[in-house]
């Protein structure tokens, strides 16, 4: 595996060792030792996570503010656009995105520490994504990010297309509004 730095120190690009042939693959899609090798940390997951998305569906951008989770995401079928905000008010990069694509074909997991708020959307027909989590989900401290939000002014890499977004996110807070963590 190896580490890949973003333009937020805390979130890290991880690339599995890949091996395949005419009859197929492997590759180790994590490993605690070599996770906390790489990064210097050392995480507890506690809750896999598995969803089905179609094109142009947008989910987030969700946090807890309280029993707040890291995640080590990754796509299994499909692609999406995957993006961490920093929210996060004593960080030196608070109110900052990064995103990236992660695909089927690219292997690539993103992991997202606590104190950001994740979302994503779909770029190919559909995506199954999965994703690791450091605490289980507490649907009374969950918050939601505007995916739209000016301030953040996110580029979801949409070409002009309509989101389709849940309830939950289209009534999400605007980022001076939300909830941030100290």
């Amino acid at each position: 595996m190896q580490a890949i730095s973003t333009g937020i120190s805390d979130v890290i690009i991880i690339e599995p060792n890949f091996f395949g042939d005419d009859r197929g693959f492997f590759f180790e899609s994590f490993n605690q030792r070599c996770f906390a090798e790489m990064t210097g940390l050392k995480v507890d997951f506690v809750q896999d996570n598995h969803s089905k998305s179609s094109r142009h569906v947008l989910r987030g951008l969700h946090y807890q503010i309280r029993q707040p989770q890291g995640k080590l995401v990754r796509v299994v079928s499909g692609e999406v656009f995957d993006v961490a905000v920093d929210i996060r008010r004593q960080s030196p990069t608070f109110g900052e995105w990064v995103g990236f694509n992660l695909s089927a074909n690219n292997r690539r997991m993103l992991w997202i520490p606590a104190g950001f708020a994740h979302g994503f959307v779909v770029l190919s027909e559909f995506a199954e994504f999965l994703y690791k989590t450091t605490d289980y989900w507490a649907p009374e401290h969950e918050r939601c990010i505007i995916w739209n939000d000016p301030d953040l002014a996110i580029d979801w890499q949409l070409a002009g297309a309509t989101p389709v977004l849940s309830g939950k996110d289209k009534a999400g807070k605007s980022f001076s509004d939300a909830e941030c963590f100290v």
